[in-house]
């Protein structure tokens, strides 16, 4: 059979990501590559007791369930996400499989293919991904250590008109950085001027190495300015709990989840109802925000150990800044050094990362990589940093 696929599949670049994840695959390889969580700050005790709650239950625990997800879930994140000033119902919530289905709905329900989306620069590449499976052209503002420049983002949105502007404020992915409050304000007072509506992605807001500092999501902002609409949000445990859960949220307008309902009825009916109701009964018995601050600990610790390993090779040109949060390191590589080209070699020397280029829309900086810092730890950091060390003077040393 000769099979003739779509036009939009066979033009979709694949996941640089997965396809580093499957090169290291069976390998003596250290890879700082996937956005990985600790494995061993996993609660897998608590989730296979609230597991076995769900399953007491009987039968039912495993029938079809609700499109918008599991009722008592939405309920207890309702008021989780309302000690953040995030003010929502039931009925402004969806449980979809992972914040990535949550992004890709929102994209369906408010785009056409040949829309315009603006994102920062860089932005998150599995996002690109599903920008370009539904058609639309992406525009990039540009960004400093403060978030998003808010003229650029302006001049962007007067000249080409968006549909929508997708934001990572809070630790983003690839760089880690965190948007001032001043730029987060902008941003809103700007979309709601032009009224182009905003996805807030927030997987990583709560891993915060300041247990006291406050970083206000633009939703909760958009509703404290009395502007409740604006901002689409979503987020996921896949990072304070546990990826394999698969249990990830949208909030906003009740109109929006309606019609993500709606289509995510043709994608899957509902995400698991398993799933869902584990994670349910952990929050009832399990004392997650407890959780969340000793894993914040240990990744901010990590953090702190990649850096002064990477500061000890003292490579010339290397620069990156310290992230307040996430599980990322952004690095600026020496002048005239492809990322691309030192995967490569990296490889070969038993150490994998993700080059910087993958994370722009266009024209990319080609002399950037992000690094994971959250998975590995110890020796294992230190043999890793030294391979990618090794490489990076390899390259500079035919230059």
């Amino acid at each position: 059979m000769d099979y003739r696929f779509s036009s939009r599949v066979t033009a979709l670049k694949s996941s640089v990501v997965r396809d580093i994840l499957k090169l290291t695959q069976g390998k003596d390889m250290i890879s700082f590559a996937g956005g990985l969580p600790a494995e061993e700050l996993f609660p897998v005790q608590a989730i296979r007791e609230a597991a076995d709650r769900v399953f007491t239950k009987g039968a039912s625990a495993m029938q079809y369930g609700l499109t918008e997800g599991y009722l008592p879930l939405r309920e207890q994140l309702c008021e989780r996400m309302g000690h953040k000033g995030m003010n929502v119902r039931p009925d402004e919530m969806l449980l979809t499989t992972g914040s990535q289905q949550a992004i890709s709905l929102i994209v369906e329900v408010l785009t056409e293919p040949g829309d315009t989306i603006l994102v920062e620069r860089p932005t998150y590449l599995a996002c690109l991904q599903v920008f370009e499976m539904n058609g639309l052209n992406v525009i990039a503002a540009e960004s400093d250590e403060h978030g998003i420049v808010a003229e650029d983002a302006e001049r962007l949105i007067r000249e080409h008109r968006p549909k929508l502007v997708y934001a990572v404020p809070t630790f983003g992915n690839p760089t880690g950085r965190v948007w001032s409050t001043e730029r987060r304000q902008q941003l809103l007072e700007i979309c709601s001027s032009y009224g182009v509506p905003i996805l807030e992605d927030d997987p990583y807001g709560e891993i915060k190495y300041d247990v006291n500092a406050v970083y206000p999501t633009l939703f909760a902002l958009d509703q404290q300015a009395g502007r409740s609409g604006s901002v689409i949000y979503t987020s996921t445990f896949s990072k304070t709990v546990a990826p394999g859960l698969r249990t990830g949220w949208a909030m906003g307008p009740a109109e929006v989840i309606a019609m993500m309902a709606k289509a995510k009825q043709a994608a899957d009916l509902h995400s698991s109802a398993i799933d869902q109701q584990i994670v349910s009964e952990l929050l009832d018995s399990f004392p997650l925000d407890e959780h969340i601050k000793v894993i914040s600990a240990s990744y901010g610790e990590r953090m702190r150990e990649m850096q002064g390993l990477l500061a000890g090779q003292h490579i010339e040109g290397l620069r990156w800044i310290e992230p307040k949060g996430g599980m990322f390191l952004w690095l600026e590589l020496p002048e005239g050094l492809d990322a691309e080209a030192l995967l490569r070699a990296s490889v070969q020397k038993g150490v994998a990362f993700v080059p910087g280029s993958s994370f722009y829309a266009y024209d990319p900086q080609r002399n950037t990589a992000r690094l994971n810092f959250t998975y590995n730890i110890g020796a294992k950091t230190a043999l890793g940093v030294e391979r990618f060390a090794e490489a990076i003077r390899e390259f500079t040393a035919r230059s």
